[in-house]
């Protein structure tokens, strides 16, 4: 049952009874989870939970993405330095490297004589769209199972090396990692923002510098924020993400690093 309340400043807001559906309580509780126990994942539960991943909607159910399921320890090895080394990788069961692919569908098209036109930006965004849908789906289903799970950024930035690592062909392009185990931690709820934040009604409301800084005030006064700006030396948090966490720098040399890849691997952008 849901019970509705009207917030000031927002014209809604769902509040959980005790008799709500367990899966809303799932998503509602997320949490990254980057430790996990010495626990192996049976491959029936993993098959399924991969399974749950590829109901996903997705475009004219071309379903143009690939799973790469990483449980050597070896090659979780060469795959640690190109996610900066994050402990999760190498100490997770399994690690999932999901891909769009148009390679599987293009071919299809060629056995049958079909011309097709798939290795261009739209079909490139559609493919990352797709992606991270089923992967969507695949921590959803992973969580309902007890287990723990973790999205990767770090994908983006070395995608060139993942690709040789994985030996990845063209028409494929990785788009995001996901470690996966049963939780050796118990993290806090990541802080998010306010709904009347990100929701517009009918058309987009733009932001002035009063709203803007109503709705980050809480997020600035967590005192995690407050040790990361303290601990970097800046004069707020905001400072914290352009000058440490990600660069302008930075953002301009893996995205040269990341436009070259993706034409590498055939697709015309």
């Amino acid at each position: 049952m849901i019970k509705k309340g009207r917030p000031e400043g927002f014209p809604f807001l769902f509040v959980l009874t005790n008799k709500t559906n367990n899966k809303m309580e799932l998503l509602l509780n997320h949490k990254s989870v980057r430790k996990y126990r010495q626990k192996e994942i049976a491959d029936d539960l993993l098959n399924q939970i991969i399974e749950c991943g590829a109901k996903a909607s997705n475009t004219g159910n071309m379903q143009l993405y690939s799973v790469i399921v990483t449980k050597d320890s070896e090659n979780k090895k060469k795959l640690a330095p190109l996610h900066f080394n994050q402990p999760m990788v190498q100490q997770a069961p399994v690690v999932l490297t999901v891909c769009l692919d148009v390679n599987r569908f293009t071919k299809w098209c060629d056995v049958n004589s079909a011309n097709h036109g798939y290795d261009n930006m739209l079909w490139f965004v559609s493919g990352v769209i797709d992606s991270m849908l089923f992967a969507q789906n695949i921590c959803v289903a992973a969580e309902n199972y007890g287990l723990g799970i973790c999205y990767l950024g770090t994908t983006l930035y070395n995608a060139p090396e993942i690709i040789q690592v994985l030996k990845i062909p063209q028409g494929v392009f990785p788009v995001t990692t996901i470690t996966m185990g049963y939780p050796d931690e118990s993290p806090d709820a990541t802080d998010r923002l306010p709904l009347e934040g990100i929701v517009h009604f009918e058309t987009y409301s733009d932001y002035d510098d009063m709203r803007i800084r109503d709705l980050f005030a809480y997020k600035e006064s967590l005192e995690s924020s407050k040790k990361y700006v303290a601990e970097n030396m800046k004069e707020n948090l905001a400072q914290v993400f352009t000058d440490v966490r990600y660069k302008k720098q930075d953002n301009i040399f893996f995205s040269e690093k990341l436009l070259k890849a993706i034409r590498a691997q055939g697709f015309d952008i």
